[in-house]
């Protein structure tokens, strides 16, 4: 493997994958801990929470597998971005149901699973079309 090959790949692990990775492992410690907010700052502020953080991970993961894998469709790329989100959100509210004073909740759940569909389409819908045309 070539130099230029070997530089290539650690521009796209870490510019592409690091951030999904990193973003993983965030919500994942933060879901570790009893709740930071005591009193609400609005109505269900929470799953506002839960649906912007989702959709950012959705975004993520779309953007690093359109740069990683150029040859999947863009339809198998927000199926696979979707499900993996929805999917990790899923593991995270298990994880919360064994975290004292953390409970799991289908709300939150949903919240994440709507999340990773506007972070997909966000994506693959505006930035990458509007970067596709601009190229």
């Amino acid at each position: 493997m070539g130099l230029h090959k070997l530089s290539h790949i650690k521009k796209r692990v870490i510019f592409y994958r690091l951030p999904v990775v990193a973003l993983c492992i965030a919500i994942f410690w933060q879901s570790s801990f009893p709740g930071m907010l005591k009193q609400p700052l609005f109505l269900h502020d929470d799953k506002v929470i839960h649906f912007l953080a989702y959709a950012l991970l959705a975004f993520l993961t779309a953007r690093s597998l359109v740069a990683e894998k150029p040859d999947i469709s863009l339809f198998k790329i927000r199926m696979i971005a979707i499900i993996f989100t929805s999917f990790y959100g899923l593991s995270d509210e298990i994880h919360q149901a064994f975290v004292p004073s953390r409970d799991a909740s289908i709300g939150d759940f949903l919240a994440d699973s709507l999340g990773s569909l506007l972070g997909t389409y966000l994506y693959l819908n505006i930035f990458f079309t509007r970067k596709k045309w601009s190229s």
